[in-house]
């Protein structure tokens, strides 16, 4: 039996003798924020405990079938709770003001991440940037606290695993990670439903929305830049919403020569939504992300910067034009999939 670290005996002792728990994650959330939060939330019901699960942003649709019963709820002001757990978020503004401003009457705030970028902004920190997924150390409580995966709580890791490493196909999966995946499919992850789910039902608004994508993308630095830009014009046109651009960017990452991906979205006037996607551990855009205040991994990365499309733009482009210098041209690095992540 392998000794429980002190941090995570520390933060089941605090869980243990909560009764009133909040679990939040981050805005604009992903599969990873989605399934931790979900699978956390479970497993303490499922140990007696007074559960709240907010977010800043609804649950994206094609993450709907992990909750059923509507667990993640909006935040609001007047609660008060014994612990609150911010799982997949690295900064406390991350969370966003609504969920903020509903969790100021707490005991203990324990933070659950694995971004690289996180701000250790809990009094109590668990922090892994070395693991792919949170999705990941939620399975490694869960199994220290012994309390029981169910296939629930299975279903929401295995698609919080597998988003986070683009369905296993990022430099950044571990051996362990398919370790816990087929731990996870053995305690009954519904496989088929949840590849139906993620990967194989987009909705025909993100599809219109491709459809810009694949007419205005361009390249750069010798074809191993691609990027692309999408105005809230382009979403209100294509009937989609800001939710459905996620992933759109890998699209753009598995253009055969392109090294390192770009898609600029207008996420409010003034500021600009820059997500980044590298095929090579040589290019680390987590590293580019943080020169323009965001953060991230050295496969994956984002940042919102303030100022015009245009300047955003070239100053992006610019660091990864530098960021490629010392890249060595040559065959990337694949990782096994069990589906091609969209």
């Amino acid at each position: 039996m392998r000794t429980v670290p002190r941090v995570v005996a520390r933060i089941l002792e605090v869980l243990r003798e909560a009764q009133r728990i909040c679990v939040v994650g981050h805005v604009r959330p992903d599969g990873d924020c989605i399934g931790s939060q979900l699978a956390l939330a479970l497993a303490l019901e499922a140990q007696g405990r007074q559960v709240t699960c907010w977010n800043e942003d609804a649950v994206p649709e094609k993450y709907r079938f992990l909750d059923p019963e509507g667990r993640i709820q909006k935040p609001h002001p007047g609660e008060t709770f014994d612990c609150v757990v911010a799982t997949d978020s690295a900064s406390l503004e991350r969370l966003g003001p609504g969920v903020l401003a509903g969790i100021t009457e707490r005991r203990c705030l324990i933070n659950i991440d694995h971004h690289v970028s996180n701000t250790r902004y809990g009094d109590i920190n668990w922090v892994v940037p070395r693991q792919p997924s949170t999705g990941e150390l939620i399975h490694r409580l869960l199994r220290a606290a012994r309390w029981p995966i169910t296939p629930p709580i299975a279903d929401c890791l295995f698609t919080a695993i597998s988003t986070d490493t683009g369905s296993f196909q990022y430099p950044t999966t571990l051996p362990s990670t398919y370790h816990v995946a087929g731990e996870l499919v053995a305690r009954g992850a519904n496989l088929a439903r949840i590849c139906h789910e993620v990967y194989q039902s987009f909705p025909l608004t993100r599809v219109r929305l491709l459809k810009r994508v694949y007419s205005r993308f361009r390249l750069t630095a010798n074809d191993q830049i691609a990027y692309c830009w999408i105005s809230r014009a382009d979403i209100a046109r294509s009937g989609a919403n800001p939710a459905d651009t996620e992933g759109l960017i890998d699209h753009l990452r598995a253009i055969e020569p392109v090294v390192v991906a770009c898609l600029f979205e207008e996420y409010e006037p003034g500021v600009v939504r820059v997500s980044l996607r590298s095929k090579s551990d040589q290019v680390d855009v987590g590293a580019v992300a943080a020169q323009f205040g965001g953060g991230g991994h050295p496969a994956a990365a984002g940042a919102r910067i303030p100022g015009t499309p245009l300047s955003v733009r070239r100053r992006v482009l610019a660091a990864l034009k530098k960021a490629l210098l010392n890249h060595q041209p040559g065959p990337q690095k694949k990782s096994p999939c069990l589906t091609r992540a969209a």
